[in-house]
């Protein structure tokens, strides 16, 4: 599968080289809306955030499956729990990639304390550590090529 190594340091090379002005290649985010984003979605799969499921059982079910192939997320896909009109939580995009960084190291920390822990995300359910992995490098991987990282 096509999806991003899960490799820190290799993930911060192409994130510090992300300015402020970028413009992406789709999508409505900024730089630092996305990296947040990012954020968001490791804090959700450590359960620190939780959402209302958005898609029936059976859909869930088949997104569930979409992780295992590798079809990439859609360009300008619509989700319903991401807003990207949400105020920055933090005052600079150095901080933001700081916090993911943070919560990067926390998901693997949290994992490797509760290996059978599990956390639902509003459309693919609930996902266990694997399907979060393959998740997060899915999702990463298309955030970086929205802004050509």
């Amino acid at each position: 599968m096509n999806f991003i190594d899960w490799d820190l340091p290799e993930i911060l090379i192409r994130l510090n080289s992300l300015t402020a002005e970028k413009i992406p290649a789709w999508g409505r985010f900024t730089p630092q809306q996305m990296v947040e984003h990012l954020t968001n979605g490791l804090l959700l799969s450590m359960g620190h955030v939780t959402l209302p499921m958005e898609v029936s059982d059976e859909k869930a079910l088949q997104s569930k499956a979409f992780l295992y192939t590798d079809k990439p997320f859609g360009k300008d896909i619509k989700v319903g729990f991401v807003n990207s009109e949400k105020p920055l939580g933090f005052e600079e995009l150095e901080l933001a990639v700081d916090a993911f960084t943070e919560g990067f190291m926390a998901f693997d920390e949290y994992y490797e304390s509760n290996p059978e822990a599990t956390h639902s995300h509003p459309n693919f359910g609930p996902l266990n550590h694997e399907e979060w992995l393959l998740l997060h490098r899915k999702h990463i991987g298309h955030h970086l090529e929205q802004f050509g990282l």
